[in-house]
């Protein structure tokens, strides 16, 4: 299932968090198809000013950054360069959306391949 999870400075999700999940969802959609709409997780992880650092000082303005749990499967495929692409660009594109061109180039997005068999939902290990 795709997962995402967004660090964004609290002042500059406040009253956009529906916006924000429903583009990101949108961009997983537009790679996955329809199918993954009901099974895309965002979370918005809101972090106060003071707790955002970059090079070793408060970031006066941090871009978003997101971590993109999908399965390592979609690494392997033959068009998994594609799909890569896709996603990077379009979970950007939604995040610009949101917060404006200020952003994009710091925005942040890392894939993270989960192996089968890595994850539990209910209490039971997901093999597929």
């Amino acid at each position: 299932m795709p997962h995402l999870s967004v660090h964004v400075l609290e002042s500059d999700l406040a009253g956009r968090e529906a916006a924000l999940i429903e583009k990101l969802t949108d961009a997983v959609v537009a790679v996955y198809g329809d199918w993954a709409r009901s099974i895309a997780v965002v979370q918005l992880i809101g972090l106060p000013s003071s707790r955002w650092g970059i090079g070793g000082r408060p970031a006066r303005a941090p871009s978003p950054s997101v971590t993109f749990g999908i399965r390592e499967a979609a690494f392997s495929r033959p068009d998994a360069d594609e799909i890569v692409a896709r996603l990077v660009s379009g979970v950007t594109d939604a995040i610009v959306d949101v917060f404006g061109e200020r952003v994009r180039d710091g925005v942040t997005v890392e894939l993270i391949g989960t192996p089968a068999g890595r994850t539990g939902i209910g209490g039971v290990v997901v093999t597929s």
